[in-house]
This record gives C-alpha cells, sequence and structure tokens, in this order.
C-alpha cells in the first residue's frame, strides 16, 4: 500500500491537534503543480518541521483540488488551520 508523507506547517497541526477535527485541508501553497501520488483513501501522514521533525498524525487522502485561496478558505474554513481567513493567508503567504 502507498503512503505520503506531507511536512506539515506546525501551527497548522497544533491547531487540528486541538480541535480534532473529522476532516482537514493539507494545504499546498503556490498551486504550479498538482497532486497525483496518492490514491482515494490511501494513508497521508503528517510530519512536522525542525525542530520537531517527527510524524505527528494522519490521516486518508480524499482527494485534490486546486483553489484560489478565498475559495479554500470558504470551503474548508478551520479546516485549513486557522481560526480565521487572515491568519491562514499569513500563513501561506509565509511558504
Amino acid at each position: 500500500m502507498k503512503m505520503f508523507v506531507g511536512v506539515t506547517d506546525n501551527s497548522w497541526y497544533r491547531f487540528h491537534e486541538r480541535r480534532k477535527p473529522d476532516e482537514v485541508n493539507f494545504w499546498r501553497p503556490g498551486g504550479e503543480t498538482g497532486f497525483s501520488a496518492l490514491e482515494e483513501g490511501a494513508p497521508f501522514l503528517f510530519k512536522l518541521h525542525a525542530p520537531e521533525k517527527k510524524i505527528a498524525g494522519g490521516g486518508f487522502f480524499v482527494s485534490y483540488s486546486k483553489l484560489p485561496l478565498s475559495m479554500a478558505w470558504r470551503v474548508f474554513e478551520e479546516g485549513n488551520g486557522y481560526d480565521e481567513f487572515g491568519s491562514f493567508k499569513r500563513a501561506i503567504l509565509r511558504y
């Protein structure tokens, strides 16, 4: 079985760790390339950035969509890992 390890924004992970949602949006800034590494239902693991550098959690891949930032917020809201749009936007622009 194929799986994928996505390097995860630590703030994004901590936000979800506290809230324990059923679904999250694992976003990827830039959008120049798609995501075809996994089929639906395959494990998707979350690895934290330095200094922790460890697998911290995971879920099961459902789908990939290329969305403008504002639409990603409208569709997923806090599933993006932040409690308001401004924080979400700043996080993405940081990368």
